[in-house]
C-alpha cells in the first residue's frame, strides 16, 4: 500500500514537471522568430553581459610587470661563490662568527640563521623560505627544501679555487685557534 502511494506521488510530480516544461517551451517558441530560408529550428538569442560601469578594485597598468621585475641588489661586501654549471650566489657575513648570513640567490636575498651540526659542517637554514646552505672545507652546497633539490653544487670562492685554501668555516677557525 505504501509503495503504491509513493509511486503515485512520484508519477504526479513528474507529470507536473513535464507539463511545466512543455508550456515554457511553447511560450518560448512563440516569441522567437525564424526565417524559413535559413533553418527550421528556432535559436535562442544569448545576451552578452555588459561591462561594469566602474571597477570596485582599480587595476594599475603594469603592476604585475613591476612585481616580476623586483630584484634585490647584491649586498655590499658580499663574497661571490662560483658553482658548477655557471651558477653563482653571493654571501654576506662572516661564517666564522655570525649567527645569520645573507645569501643572494636568483636575484633575491635570503636571511639564513646558523644551525648546529655534529659533523663540523657549517649549516645555515631558513625553514620559512626553504633555503639551506651547507659549507664544508672543500666546497659549499645550496639546497631547497621546497622541492627537495640541490640548487648549486661545488661552490667555491675565487680564493678557494685559485689557492686551494679551505672554506672560511667556523670549524676551521676553531681548529686554527686550538693549535
Amino acid at each position: 500500500m505504501n509503495k503504491l502511494l509513493i509511486a503515485s506521488v512520484v508519477g504526479a510530480l513528474s507529470l507536473s514537471g513535464m507539463l511545466a516544461t512543455t508550456s515554457a517551451l511553447a511560450a518560448d517558441a512563440t516569441t522567437t522568430t525564424t526565417t524559413p530560408a535559413k533553418s527550421t529550428t528556432a535559436k535562442k538569442a544569448v545576451a552578452k553581459r555588459p561591462a561594469p560601469a566602474r571597477r570596485l578594485i582599480k587595476r594599475k597598468p603594469g603592476a604585475e610587470a613591476k612585481a616580476a621585475a623586483k630584484v634585490d641588489p647584491i649586498p655590499d661586501g658580499a663574497t661571490k661563490w662560483s658553482c658548477n654549471e655557471g651558477l653563482a650566489f653571493y654571501l654576506k657575513g662572516d661564517m666564522k662568527r655570525d649567527q645569520v648570513v645573507t645569501v643572494n640567490w636568483a636575484k633575491k636575498d635570503y636571511q639564513l640563521p646558523r644551525e648546529t651540526t655534529t659533523t663540523g659542517a657549517d649549516r645555515f637554514h631558513d625553514a620559512a623560505t626553504g633555503m639551506d646552505l651547507v659549507v664544508i672545507p672543500t666546497k659549499a652546497m645550496l639546497f631547497s627544501d621546497k622541492d627537495s633539490s640541490r640548487l648549486a653544487d661545488e661552490c667555491k670562492t675565487d680564493e678557494m679555487a685559485a689557492a686551494g685554501t679551505p672554506a672560511p668555516t667556523q670549524s676551521n677557525a676553531l681548529i686554527k685557534n686550538a693549535q
